[in-house]
């Protein structure tokens, strides 16, 4: 998720000196003036009860008194790179401003010259490994793989990952997908794996495949994807999915059955997406502008809120910044300190061979 010139500020000495001050520019006035001068932005791909967006896109237009311009909610990270290159030469109101996209489609983007670097505010507390040096993208929230839990089925929730071999989780554990072709699946049994091999991502695929084909061995695991509706139904006990599906499945269920939503004790892995300016962004203050909102603190709550975890959730954490009563809604803060994020080689790299060998070593169908 060619750097075009910046509308509503015209002289070149302007533009100078909002390159060398950086994000404390970013924070001033002329910016906020600049946006509103543009009068809106144009987002893509952002359904209201994804994130906690609705409230967010709320919160930014009482803000700043700005028009946001919303295109294809239900649209795809694919769909939102694709609507930038239809519209290069569009300053229309299908030509969007900003993309929030999956990790792969930023270094992606920035290679195609679709995108231009911008870096906010709070640029030093996004980690290293979750955004561009150069400013192109930059990680904006993830999740991380948990165990939802059927409470009134499994009354001692497993802890880790080891912890689903034992007997007492007989014919309860199922994946989120076909872990053939399903990412979240894939990024199971990498995160059972990188626990299984003590962190080390080299080892991680195959660790993974040996995980579940014990599980599998034992009788453990369930070749059915897991679902809201068969966690309920009680064919899937134990869901391994990432923590946003199983936060607001607790909340949809109504204790009905009572879910419980575990953070492993290793083997932490994030999914992150990413957020983007368009190179050809009819309102690039604007676009800034949004930026600055979604990286502020005011921004990152409104994430968590919606059950994904802000990118800079850790050093909200560290300076008190989240709400208690938010925090009391979440697995321990702790858990998340953990979080793993595999670089796009590692992905790759771990769904080539999880794909490939999950039929002979692990031998368990998903459908």
């Amino acid at each position: 998720m060619s750097r075009k010139t910046w509308l509503g500020i015209a002289s070149v000495s302007v533009l100078a000196l909002a390159a060398s001050m950086g994000s404390a520019f970013a924070q001033s006035q002329e910016l906020i003036d600049a946006a509103k001068k543009e009068g809106q932005l144009t987002t893509i791909a952002l359904p209201h009860d994804w994130c906690g967006y609705g409230a967010i896109i709320e919160g930014f237009k009482a803000k700043y008194g700005l028009k946001v311009n919303e295109l294809n909610p239900d649209a795809g990270s694919g769909d939102e790179v694709e609507a930038i290159k239809a519209n290069k030469g569009n300053t229309g109101p299908q030509a969007p401003d900003v993309i929030d996209v999956g990790l792969s489609f930023g270094p992606t983007s920035k290679k195609d010259g679709l995108i231009q670097p911008y870096k906010v505010a709070t640029w030093a507390s996004i980690p290293d490994n979750a955004k561009d040096a150069d400013g192109y993208w930059y990680g904006d929230y993830y999740g991380v793989l948990a165990f939802e839990v059927n409470k009134d089925i499994v009354k001692n929730s497993p802890k880790d990952w080891s912890d689903l071999l034992s007997s007492d989780y007989a014919n309860a554990v199922a994946l989120a997908g076909d872990p053939r072709t399903a990412n979240q699946a894939i990024q199971g049994v990498y995160a059972a794996g990188l626990s299984a091999a003590k962190g080390d991502s080299s080892k991680a695929a195959a660790e993974g495949l040996k995980f579940f084909a014990e599980l599998n061995k034992k009788g453990n695991f369930v070749p059915t994807i897991g679902k809201a509706a068969s966690l309920a139904q009680g064919a899937t006990p134990i869901v391994l999915r990432w923590d946003y599906n199983a936060l607001t499945d607790r909340d949809t269920l109504k204790g009905n059955p009572d879910v419980d939503v575990v953070i492993p004790a290793s083997g932490v892995v994030a999914g992150v997406y990413v957020q983007a300016i368009s190179a050809y962004a009819p309102h690039p203050n604007a676009a800034k502008l949004w930026m600055e909102y979604l990286y502020s603190d005011e921004g990152q709550i409104g994430y968590l809120k919606g059950y994904c975890h802000p990118i800079r959730f850790n050093d909200l954490v560290a300076n008190k910044k989240i709400p208690a009563d938010l925090l009391a809604k979440l697995p321990p803060a702790e858990a998340y300190a953990k979080a793993v994020f595999p670089t796009l080689d590692e992905q790759s790299a771990a769904k080539a061979e999880i794909t490939k060998d999950w039929d002979s070593v692990v031998g368990a169908a998903v459908k």
